[in-house]
This record gives C-alpha cells, sequence and structure tokens, in this order.
C-alpha cells in the first residue's frame, strides 16, 4: 500500500480535509460561544396591563444566559412564562445584539371555582384579579366547555339585562347557573339553550311580574317551568275552615 501513490493520496487529501473540518468546527464553537458577541440590547414588547416592568425586567436580568448566538431560545421564552399572567411569548434574534421579545397576556374572563382564574381562551391559569368575574364549577377538563356555554349565555340573557354569576357543570352533564340577580335557573342536560331562551322570554312577560321574591327556576320541564318563591303564600281554599 505504501508504495500506491494513489492510496496515499487519497488518504492525505482525507486526512486534510478531517483537519480542516475540526478547524473549522473549532472555529465555528469559539465564535458562538465568545464573549465578543454578547446579547447588549433586550427589546421586550406586546399589550400587558397585569405584568409589571419590573417583573419583565427580573426575568430579563436574572433568567437569560449565554451569547446572541448560544442563548437558548426555548429556555428564555420558558423564563418569561413563568410569569402569571403571561398567556404566550415569542423571542426573536435581531443581529448583531438584539434580542425581541413580544409577551402576551390572558384574558381573565372567569374565576375557577376558587383555584386560579379561566382566560378568554378557555385556559386555566394562577392569578390573582380584583375584577368582578362570573364563577365556574365543573369537572377537570371541562374549562374549553364552560367557556363556550357562559359566553353563550352572555349573549342570550342580553336582552333582558341580566348576566350569569356562577355555572356549574356536574359530572353527568348537567348545567345549573346563577344570574346576578340571584335566581338560579336549573337547565339540566340536553336542549339547554332553548331551556335558557324560554326563560328569556318568559322572564320579562310574566316572572319579573310577579309579586314575589324568586329564587330558583327549574326550566327542565318540556313545556312550562317552576318557581320557588319563598314568601308566597297559597290562597285558602274556598270552604275550608283554618
Amino acid at each position: 500500500m505504501w508504495d500506491n501513490h494513489a492510496v496515499l493520496r487519497a488518504v492525505a487529501n482525507l486526512l486534510l480535509t478531517a483537519s480542516l473540518l475540526m478547524l473549522l468546527y473549532a472555529g465555528g464553537f469559539w465564535l458562538t460561544h465568545s464573549p465578543l458577541f454578547p446579547v447588549k440590547r433586550i427589546h421586550i414588547g406586546g399589550e400587558v396591563n397585569k405584568v409589571t416592568p419590573v417583573q419583565l425586567k427580573y426575568i430579563a436580568q436574572n433568567e437569560l444566559t449565554g451569547t446572541f448566538f448560544t442563548l437558548d431560545i426555548d429556555k428564555t421564552r420558558a423564563a418569561f412564562e413563568k410569569l402569571p399572567w403571561v398567556s404566550k411569548v415569542q423571542v426573536r434574534r435581531t443581529w448583531p445584539d438584539r434580542l425581541d421579545i413580544t409577551v402576551g397576556e390572558h384574558v381573565a374572563l372567569a374565576r375557577w371555582g376558587d383555584s386560579g382564574l379561566i382566560s378568554t381562551e378557555g385556559r386555566w391559569f394562577d392569578a390573582a384579579s380584583d375584577q368582578p368575574l362570573p364563577v365556574l364549577f365543573g369537572p377537570a377538563a371541562s374549562e374549553k366547555e364552560m367557556v363556550k356555554m357562559l359566553q353563550a349565555a352572555r349573549q342570550q340573557l342580553m336582552p333582558v339585562h341580566l348576566q350569569p354569576a356562577r355555572l356549574w357543570l356536574s359530572e353527568r352533564e348537567a348545567w345549573r347557573m346563577e344570574l346576578d340577580n340571584g335566581i338560579t335557573l336549573e337547565l339540566g342536560s340536553g336542549p339547554v339553550m332553548e331551556r335558557l331562551a324560554r326563560f328569556v322570554l318568559h322572564w320579562p312577560k310574566s316572572l319579573a311580574t310577579l309579586p314575589y321574591y324568586i329564587t330558583y327556576v327549574d326550566m327542565r320541564y318540556p313545556n312550562g317551568f317552576a318557581v320557588r318563591m319563598p314568601d308566597y303564600k297559597a290562597p285558602p281554599v274556598a270552604g275550608k275552615k283554618l
């Protein structure tokens, strides 16, 4: 083999190529990890109302590590998403030394029992709020379904100037709703929105005109409803002695 000049030339070329590749790799590694390319500017944008500048500054100063090339985009995104009101984060490098971060916030739609909030996208998140929000009670993983029902109920009740204050969904998928005037509606399962529409139809014409305090309306009857009025007293039956 040592007398075969073609083979020796091929081996020499292979070794030379490997050496050049190793040098290029080493140079590239040094270049990307070099302190000559730090992240000098961080621009944070997005419409934020609940997340404070102090929180964003703290994450930027304490959680971001690496050079312009080595900074972990996914890790950076996750660091900002730890903040309670942050829903999504976009991170982008801008040559030669800037990091652009766009922050999106949750918009609270309701409370989830006594544990956290529900966003308009049907996502649970752990944050505090002093907003007068409706309260949802339901099985695990029913957040999106309950948000859809809450939004539909709001639209349905708008003509009679009422709003849901509390909404329950049972394990058997039966619905119950407490309105902002204190009345509880039993809606059951099945054609729930039809029953709610029937309540909206009869509320101004009959229910709201009753001279009694109403606490509960059961809408599960096919052609009517039952009403609970604690201060109602039935008139005496004619001919019956009291």
